[in-house]
């Protein structure tokens, strides 16, 4: 065979493999559809938090020291849940446990404070009356949270009721006026206590209708 013969042999050779592998490289496999995930709803994580917040909220509340916002943001925490943002569920309730956390936190600390200034245990009556002269900067928050007074700052309600006569608006005092600090039975108090944490809203210079609300208990 010549030699020019096997060139051309060899020439088309090379372009016949040269369009097979050209034909293989354009055929492309089309790709494997994505499985969908579908997210749990809520997620038990989101169940958890939830339910623990709850938790920490009631011990709270049966102590009496419940902050008001914790409640709504659990509520907003079950919202997020049922609309499958768990994250967001998670976030609230971990912030309404901690909230939950801290108002029990307190109310250990103030009757620890309690016994340690007068002796008594929750729930044990102040037997002797005293008075209080109000000075530049104070308020009967402040004033019942004192040591001498009644070392529980939620108590101010007793100072208030005791003193109707002359302190028109609770938020507004001044200083000279001589209140009495009355003794309280066991039922006082809570009924002191829980006006204070429940009592809404307030504006200095205005007399809120929860404290009329409760002069007349």
């Amino acid at each position: 065979m010549k030699k020019t013969d096997l060139l051309k042999i060899a020439t088309v050779a090379i372009l016949s493999s040269g369009l097979m592998v050209g034909c293989a490289s354009d055929t492309k496999e089309e790709p494997a559809p994505a499985t969908e995930v579908k997210q749990e709803c809520p997620s038990a994580a989101a169940k958890n938090a939830i339910y623990s917040a709850k938790i920490k909220l009631a011990r709270a509340e049966k102590l009496g020291y419940a902050w008001r916002d914790t409640g709504k943001m659990i509520k907003d925490a079950e919202k997020a849940a049922a609309a499958c943002d768990n994250d967001k569920a998670i976030s609230l309730a971990n912030q309404a446990a901690k909230q939950a956390d801290d108002a029990i936190a307190q109310y250990n600390a103030e009757q620890e404070r309690y016994a340690q200034t007068h002796g008594s245990v929750e729930g044990a009556a102040q037997t002797t009356d005293s008075e209080y002269t109000v000075v530049n900067g104070d308020n009967l928050w402040d004033i019942s949270a004192k040591d001498e007074v009644y070392g529980n700052p939620y108590q101010w309600p007793l100072i208030y009721k005791a003193n109707s006569d002359q302190i028109k608006d609770a938020d507004l005092i001044y200083p000279g006026q001589v209140f009495s600090v009355p003794s309280a039975s066991s039922a006082e108090m809570d009924a002191a206590i829980q006006h204070a944490k429940t009592r809404g809203a307030w504006s200095i210079g205005d007399v809120e209708q929860s404290d009329q609300d409760y002069l007349a208990q």
